[in-house]
């Protein structure tokens, strides 16, 4: 199968000169790959400076402190399940960081790893690898690299591979694995089935405000239950959530939340998953400008009492940058966009969608989601 060279390579390959890097994201969205391309080229997991944390051998030589001569470069991976791997992993530095780099990965959130224990503070910088983007796979990507990428995901075993067969059972394969795997090693969930019965009903939510009571009474479980695994999901990226914006000069909603998948090849066909990918789009570019810029970045969604609702608001250190609202299809502006347009601070409207329409109007402009891309120049 071939591989692609990861929008992050040459950032982590800067920041290693100087600090460690921590690199995490959800389980095969290429973590492990993008480190042997740092080790060099043609490296695989056999590589001397590789230790995965899974295989005995290497957890064994790595407690005894037996590193590889000559080898500028370590990488651990899934060392974060070993229970005493902050203060493993900060002997290493102290020790080696004037010979040699380390870079640290793992499929679980390492944030939610790194809280308690010795302390790595301005020893490492922190980096979430995303699943492919459409200007990662084209800098200027035409209509079917945005068809595939909506079909297969943007995984990259299945995103490569283009088969529906494979898609399924790679779907099938990596949520049982997160769930019977990654979730047992973060937290003690006994109920295994019903947490899989959870992820089955999350597809059907994506995009729409999330009731945790609905999900609490299809499970017959507590409010306290469901939110408790649908946090762990997020660690485990399988999921994330968003919050509303609260414009002062609107009624905006508050409290609800809006749910969206990592694998939006899991989300219904249509509206949903080109929200969805539009959502893990912006969301990447979020994260890339928090770890790569040191700004704030969060993304929302905007709505009000009288659902009146734009899909998403991206704002830098708490002020609104620009909106985004998607349609599937080619339409006139939304009346919602117009709405909010008006009444709020909000600098700058897109209204992003799958055909060739482009027009501007004031703050407001309608265009094709492939040159939104390629104008922001997102990731």
């Amino acid at each position: 199968m071939r591989t692609r060279k990861r929008y992050l390579e040459p950032v982590i390959a800067s920041v290693l000169r100087r600090k460690m890097v921590f690199v995490g994201g959800p389980r095969q969205v290429g973590k492990t790959t993008l480190a042997l391309s740092l080790l060099g080229a043609g490296a695989d997991e056999s590589h001397p400076a590789y230790f995965n944390w899974d295989h005995p051998l290497a957890a064994a030589r790595l407690r005894r402190l037996e590193l590889p001569p000559g080898e500028p470069l370590l990488v651990l991976d899934e060392i974060h399940k070993y229970a005493r791997w902050r203060n493993l992993v900060k002997g290493i530095f102290d020790t080696e960081k004037s010979r040699r780099c380390i870079l640290v990965t793992g499929s679980a959130r390492l944030d939610y790893y790194r809280k308690g224990g010795d302390s790595l503070a301005n020893r490492y910088r922190y980096f979430r690898l995303h699943p492919f983007s459409l200007r990662e796979l084209n800098p200027s990507p035409n209509k079917s690299d945005l068809d595939a990428l909506l079909h297969f995901g943007g995984f990259p075993e299945p995103f490569l591979l283009q088969q529906d067969r494979e898609l399924r059972i790679w779907q099938h394969d990596r949520v049982s694995r997160v769930v019977r795997e990654d979730l047992r090693d973060l937290e003690h969930v006994r109920e295994i089935s019903l947490v899989e019965q959870l992820v089955e009903l999350l597809p059907s939510r994506v995009g729409s405000p999330l009731s945790i009571k609905s999900l609490r009474e299809d499970l017959e479980v507590d409010h306290k239950t469901v939110e408790r695994w649908l946090t762990v999901l997020e660690n485990l990226y399988l999921c994330f959530r968003i919050a509303p914006f609260g414009a002062p000069k609107v009624r905006a909603v508050k409290k609800e939340r809006k749910l969206y998948l990592w694998d939006w090849s899991m989300t219904p066909a249509g509206g949903p998953r080109f929200e969805n990918l539009v959502a893990s789009q912006l969301l990447k570019y979020c994260h890339f400008i928090e770890d790569t810029e040191g700004y704030r970045m969060e993304l929302r969604f905007l709505r009000d009492t009288d659902k009146r609702e734009v899909d998403f608001v991206v704002l830098k250190d708490g002020a609104p940058a620009f909106a985004v609202e998607c349609k599937s299809g080619e339409r006139s502006l939304s009346p919602a966009v117009r709405y909010f347009s008006e009444r709020t601070s909000i600098p700058r409207f897109y209204q992003v969608h799958l055909g060739e329409r482009h027009f501007e109007t004031g703050t407001m402009t309608v265009l094709p989601f492939r040159t939104f891309c390629r104008e922001l120049s997102l990731p």
